[in-house]
């Protein structure tokens, strides 16, 4: 039931309109944070927050050595820090690479991006954040050591399942924003296969029904509708069974899929497409040097301007026509 999936996510998988992979869930990114300790610190949080909102409420639900203001993916990794990063850069503005291929780390909005979020995470992060990502951040905001966590959307679903005490304080915001109106990534775990592999029929009888609705039904009955896998059916938000044990973080979800952009992430145009990842073949190599880059920086083993100096010469080793190529 391929016209089921929600229809950012399906066309995120597809090229020239035909379906590449089947979702097993779908994510968007948002501010998770535990109502008991900001009501505590008088810090109310808006739907739709701001960076500088945010930052100002971080400094103030600190407590070092007890609670974290706010924790943030550390780990380098395209797909780790630098996937919380770059919604943080497109949002202030900043572009990996100008309509010319030409690479723009060194770009005064790249650089007060990096510098924002490095801060943020030095001055009010979890400790030794420069080892963190979902896993690491998620037990900690489950054991109540984050006041505020800004991470996938499918984070929701663990909180509910794993430490239902902190999901009853559980607040929800928008991934924040500077100059964009919305900012949360996008991304779906996905199963497709390959050509030229042994038992294609078999493989696709497991992907059709890992990805089903049957297969959602099953995991109700057996964890509660709040453990099915989020952000790939238009049916599963329209089920009433879901909507009623998801209520708390459903919406928000599905709105932060509707409202991403992959083709405009930023406030310029750019020659690429994706909002936490560039959707190049040599951003796997380029998006780890770089991620390495300011895992050093919050780390303090280097400064950001230095990370990004060091950054602009990897993503510049690469050709315009290479680039441009490869996407």
């Amino acid at each position: 039931d391929a016209s089921d999936l929600l229809p950012p996510v399906a066309k995120a998988l597809s090229y020239k309109n035909d379906l590449y992979a089947a979702p097993f869930y779908g994510e968007s990114s948002m501010l998770y944070y535990n109502k008991q300790l900001l009501s505590a610190a008088g810090v109310t949080m808006p739907a739709h927050p701001t960076w500088t909102q945010v930052a100002a409420a971080a400094a103030k639900l600190n407590q070092p050595g007890k609670v974290s203001g706010i924790c943030l993916r550390g780990l380098a990794g395209w797909g780790d820090n630098m996937a919380a990063l770059d919604t943080v850069v497109n949002t202030f503005g900043g572009q990996w690479f100008n309509m010319n291929w030409q690479a723009q780390l060194t770009s005064p909005a790249f650089e007060q991006a990096a510098n924002f979020y490095v801060n943020l995470v030095k001055n009010y992060g979890e400790p030794g954040a420069s080892n963190d990502s979902f896993n690491q951040l998620l037990t900690l905001y489950g054991q109540g050591k984050c006041a505020m966590w800004y991470d996938a959307t499918v984070a929701a679903t663990s909180i509910a399942t794993e430490f239902p005490s902190v999901y009853a304080q559980t607040g929800y915001a928008f991934a924040p924003t500077e100059k964009t109106s919305s900012s949360g990534w996008l991304w779906s775990w996905s199963l497709g296969i390959p050509q030229g592999v042994d038992n294609q029929s078999a493989a696709w009888k497991f992907v059709s029904w890992a990805t089903s609705k049957q297969y959602d039904t099953l995991v109700a009955q057996k964890y509660g509708w709040s453990a099915v896998p989020p952000g790939t059916r238009t049916s599963l938000y329209n089920n009433p069974s879901y909507q009623k044990a998801a209520s708390a973080f459903a919406g928000i979800t599905l709105q932060s899929i509707d409202g991403t952009d992959p083709d405009h992430p930023t406030v310029n145009p750019v020659p690429y497409v994706g909002v936490q990842y560039v959707d190049i073949p040599q951003f796997e190599t380029l998006g780890l040097q770089v991620g390495q880059q300011i895992a050093g920086a919050i780390a303090g083993t280097e400064s950001v301007t230095q990370a990004l100096q060091n950054s602009q010469g990897y993503a510049s080793a690469y050709s315009p026509s290479e680039l441009s190529g490869g996407s």
